[in-house]
């Protein structure tokens, strides 16, 4: 599970972002002032730093520079109530990655936040992919669980390799959609669905261990669990 460290004074924000970051299978701890945020970043290790501007004792323009000056690369999306171009731009100058204006969507907050994520990701080239007795091997398109070959169609396969990709995090049946069937625009279509059912019958059905499961009302995820 990814983590995150959120720095925030407004206990309702940072709360908030805290219960939906976690509702999407990212972990993230909290500090309510600059010097705080700061002592913990040099204590763990985080994949994203959430930072607000207006803090008390060190603000975020200041901890911003006092990061970047240590030479931490980790990514940084900036949040404040400040929505002038002047204080984007230069959020963006002193070491950002991104800068949302409040108040914003919690929707629009974790599609910045994954952007952000897939920006910094290392461009490492993989040839197979593991989860569990799963293997996925990318170059032949070919799937084996517990030593058994599985067949997939090209779009099953497609869909099982976006899961796969995203191990452990729950995908959207929209992202599902857009990425596999290159449909971009809202419409009723329970082609995920009826693909995700097929692809269960396929990987899951006669295993004790269930790899694919469903999260009502968000999407899918494939993890190693009961």
């Amino acid at each position: 599970m990814k983590s995150f460290l959120i720095i925030e004074d407004e206990t309702r924000t940072a709360q908030s972002l805290q219960k939906g970051l976690l509702e999407h299978r990212y972990e993230a701890a909290w500090a309510m002032d600059g010097e705080t945020g700061l002592a913990m970043l040099q204590k763990n290790h985080y994949e994203l730093i959430i930072l607000d501007v207006m803090l008390p004792h060190m603000d975020g323009w200041e901890l911003l520079r006092e990061i970047r000056s240590q030479g931490r690369q980790t990514p940084v999306l900036m949040l404040t109530a400040l929505n002038d171009i002047t204080d984007r731009v230069r959020g963006l100058q002193e070491g950002a990655d991104d800068y949302l204006a409040k108040p914003f969507a919690f929707s629009e907050f974790l599609a910045r936040v994954e952007a952000i994520l897939r920006r910094t990701r290392p461009n490492v080239v993989k040839d197979s992919l593991m989860i569990g007795d799963l293997s996925i091997n990318l170059a032949h398109q070919a799937v084996v669980r517990g030593g058994k070959q599985i067949e997939l169609s090209p779009k099953e396969f497609q869909l099982l390799c976006m899961l796969a990709e995203n191990a452990g995090r729950f995908v959207s049946r929209k992202d599902l959609v857009a990425r596999v069937w290159n449909i971009h625009f809202d419409c009723e279509t329970n082609v995920v669905d009826v693909a995700i059912r097929r692809l269960r019958q396929k990987i899951d059905e006669g295993y004790a261990t269930k790899l694919i499961k469903t999260v009502r009302g968000v999407g899918y995820v494939l993890e190693q669990g009961s």
